[in-house]
């Protein structure tokens, strides 16, 4: 089964990718960039996992910001009540 096979519409999984916690994006791009890596695809197939690759870094992103902020925030709430 190809990548354009899978049966979804490719706006509707990259979608999908918006609702993914950082574990199963971070894992779902693992697999991608081994896949990528193996070739043999064509280029439709490639670019559609390409993108697919990009959303899911671009999730992973999204979660590590939030964290950072978090603690960011949780750092300066400290700082405040020790002062």
């Amino acid at each position: 089964m190809t990548v354009a096979d899978s049966g979804k519409d490719a706006d509707t999984e990259l979608a999908e990718i918006a609702t993914f916690g950082y574990e199963r994006a971070r894992d779902e791009l693992v697999n991608v960039v081994k896949m990528l890596e193996q070739g043999g695809m064509d280029l439709d197939d490639s670019l559609a996992l390409w993108e697919r690759g990009e959303a899911l870094a671009n999730r992973c992103e999204e979660h590590l910001a939030g964290a950072r902020t978090r603690v960011e925030n949780a750092l300066a709430r400290s700082e405040t009540g020790s002062d």
